[in-house]
């Protein structure tokens, strides 16, 4: 098996935020990546000290969202140079990785 450079990125969001939306119709529309995956978290702890949970008794709206994808390394960083206007860049992580082909 041949194995690929891939850069991975990693997108930390809060469920119930207008850039959540913005970013998957982005990803559903624009980016045109290989796929991408969604993660919805149980709890988190948010930009402002503020920690979010879910629990048995209520559904928590301000939950952690990640989304994350690969591709290309010239090609994510294409989509990051785009992501940047829809995200906090501090709320973005990359990270180099192999992929068989």
């Amino acid at each position: 098996m041949n194995m690929v450079d891939i850069t991975m990125v990693r997108i930390y969001l809060t469920e119930g935020h207008a850039d959540v939306n913005k970013v998957i119709k982005w990803f559903e529309t624009t980016a045109k990546v290989r796929g991408f995956t969604i993660f919805r978290g149980v709890e988190g702890l948010g930009s402002h000290g503020t920690v979010y949970k879910a629990s048995l008794l209520d559904l928590a709206v301000e939950l952690p969202i990640v989304i994350e994808f690969f591709d290309a390394p010239e090609r994510t960083t294409e989509l990051l140079e785009q992501l940047r206007s829809l995200v906090k860049p501090d709320h973005i992580v990359t990270w180099s990785a192999k992929s068989g082909s």
